[in-house]
């Protein structure tokens, strides 16, 4: 089976040419992302995904975590492969050096967790989740709070979970019923929360889970919702674990993916814990993770997709089978036929969009965050939060997509677990439905982010996808003409939805919420196609000094790009503009007329 090998030269060339890592490493504080310090990380990177987390991926898969007594033991390879992540300072790299963390730019860690995701992703959940709550604590958390677990957590050597969903309470967190009684400084925690990834393990020293509750006296629905540090152990005088909290794993799920990470069921029976930020506004601080987690997510779907490739084209280059199309003869690799080129070129292109995509919003992250012009902040804010549930809704649909073909490529084999194909794609599977399933991504970039606002940010965004357009009208080069033309067709196709997503939303919001979905997909096509035009443009002014072989594959994906995904952008217009009919059309009773 072919080991996973980072895609350097693409992750280079995306922060450099597309996501402007020059002009991120201009604003405060993020001086040391210097092109040698950057491309220094990313090779260490490189190395530690292919040589300590892809060999663990496949057996920890097999091996799966397992509770005992209450305790979880992670896979053979895991405990080490996490020292060595947190001795090699990798958990610090997005944080402030106040806390301990390196305090690079979001847009330099991007690539680094893309290559966690890709070579083991039960093992980058952990990270991930820890970072979360690490993101939550430093902007509500009380000097107490961070002083005691931020640098602990930032080092890695604690770990943090993110404590949502109850057995009644699932996407309606409305529903809570998880109780938080005061006592003193302190507040006892008891009830019950599921789906809880990395909620019990034996990686890390403590774990620190930030948990939704409600207050006797808190009002009814999500204004009634707490946010508390639940911790493992307890830390002492000196900041050490000491005494073990009633905070307990009950038992773990037993799922169709991601085997090695724990996903557990905790109970908590009157559990210590600390109030974050003030009481009854928990869900708008744990929106600060549940953001941070659905960009990480959707960066799951770009890792997938990169991986399935990966083994998808060394078979297509191995497995020989069938004689060619026009010399006939011996036995060819299957690289050779047509439809096997068409699928591997559907994922090569979509992951590389995507790719392009989700760096190019971490750096406008940076930039919200960083930038010293509050108009420039907000505006870069306003894409970000447009952008979120297209990253996270359109790659992970996509990577599953990617996954399947993986499969396909792999025919007969494929289906057989020993040559990995078919883990990419039960592990995908997960990534369209937790932090957020496709259709809640969907109904809050229709609802929240463009219907709200009257499509201002959306309108903004595509008359800069318009002066785009024309920068494209003037290369000669007969694939970015041809690009230009599904291109516009597919602008074309973004504000016709945006318009009547604005002017029905007003008067009821239920056609543009049925067609929300098919939207959602329709501007990640074009925010894709956007990202594979920009990066054709840049391959084109740079062949002559650049990569020739590298440049030239740049150019020709993004011409398939066009004709293969982005044509089907006036389709799915037509379905977000016309089809609220037929999605509403039978009454309940109907859907069981044949039975």
């Amino acid at each position: 089976m072919s080991a996973y090998v980072a895609p350097l030269k693409d992750m280079r060339f995306v922060l450099n040419e597309l996501a402007g890592l020059a002009e991120v490493a201009k604003l405060p504080r993020f001086e040391e992302a210097t092109p040698d310090t950057v491309d220094a990380i990313l090779e260490e990177a490189s190395k530690f995904a292919s040589e300590v987390l892809d060999p663990i991926n496949l057996s920890g898969d097999q091996e799966g975590s397992k509770l005992s007594g209450g305790e979880v033991r992670t896979p053979r390879g895991f405990r080490d492969a996490y020292r060595k992540f947190c001795d090699g300072g990798w958990n610090a790299l997005p944080f402030e050096h106040e806390w301990g963390g390196q305090g690079l730019p979001r847009l330099v860690s991007t690539p680094v967790q893309e290559m966690w995701k890709s070579s083991n992703l039960s093992f980058s959940l952990c990270p991930l989740l820890t970072q979360g709550a690490v993101e939550a604590l430093l902007l509500r958390g009380s000097d107490a709070l961070k002083q005691a677990y931020l640098p602990k957590m930032i080092e890695g050597r604690w770990t943090g979970t993110m404590n949502l969903t109850e057995p009644q309470a699932g996407s309606d967190l409305s529903l809570v019923r998880t109780r938080a009684e005061r006592r003193a400084s302190e507040y006892l925690i008891s009830g019950q929360k599921i789906f809880i990834t990395y909620g019990e393990h034996d990686l890390a020293d403590n774990i620190v889970h930030l948990v939704l509750a409600r207050t006797p006296d808190a009002p009814e629905g999500v204004k009634g919702i707490s946010l508390f540090v639940v911790p493992k152990f307890i830390p002492d005088a000196d900041g050490k674990a000491g005494r073990r909290n009633s905070a307990r794993c009950a038992s773990i799920e037993h799922k169709l993916g991601i085997h090695a990470s724990p996903t557990a069921v905790m109970v908590y029976d009157q559990a210590v814990g600390y109030l974050v930020g003030e009481e009854n506004r928990g869900l708008e601080y744990m929106f600060i993770m549940m953001n941070a987690a659905r960009f990480a997510v959707g960066l799951e779907g770009v890792a997938i997709a990169e991986r399935a490739f990966q083994r998808a084209l060394a078979f297509s280059r191995e497995r020989l089978q069938g004689r060619d199309l026009v010399a006939g003869g011996k036995t060819v690799p299957i690289i050779r036929h047509p439809d096997v080129r068409r699928m591997l070129m559907l994922m090569k292109s979509q992951a590389e969009a995507m790719r392009a995509l989700a760096y190019t919003t971490a750096a406008a992250m940076d930039f919200a965050h960083k930038s010293g012009n509050p108009a420039e902040r907000r505006r870069h804010q306003a894409y970000v939060d447009l952008m979120i549930p297209v990253v996270k809704g359109w790659s992970t649909e996509t990577g599953i997509e990617i996954a399947s073909l993986g499969v396909q490529v792999h025919g007969g084999m494929g289906f057989v677990e020993e040559t990995g194909a078919a883990q990419y794609l039960r592990d995908a599977r997960i990534t369209t439905i937790y932090e957020g399933t496709t259709g809640i991504q969907a109904m809050d970039l229709v609802g929240r982010k463009i219907a709200r606002e009257g499509g201002e940010t959306a309108k903004e965004w595509i008359a800069q996808l318009k002066q785009f357009e024309a920068q494209l009208s003037k290369s000669n080069n007969e694939n970015l003409v041809a690009l230009r033309s599904q291109f516009a067709a597919g602008v074309q196709a973004l504000a016709d939805c945006v318009e009547f997503i604005v002017a029905s939303s007003a008067k009821d919001p239920r056609p543009a919420f049925a067609g929300a979905v098919p939207f959602l997909k329709l501007m990640g096509i074009v925010a894709g196609g956007w990202q594979m035009g920009r990066a054709a443009l840049a391959a084109e002014r740079t062949l002559q000094s650049g990569e020739r072989s590298f440049l030239e594959a740049k150019i020709a994906t993004a011409r398939f790009y066009a004709d293969h995904v982005l044509v089907q952008a006036p389709a799915l217009r037509n379905t977000v503009v016309n089809g609220a009919a037929g999605v509403m059309a039978l009454s309940e009773d109907q859907f069981l007329a044949a039975y």
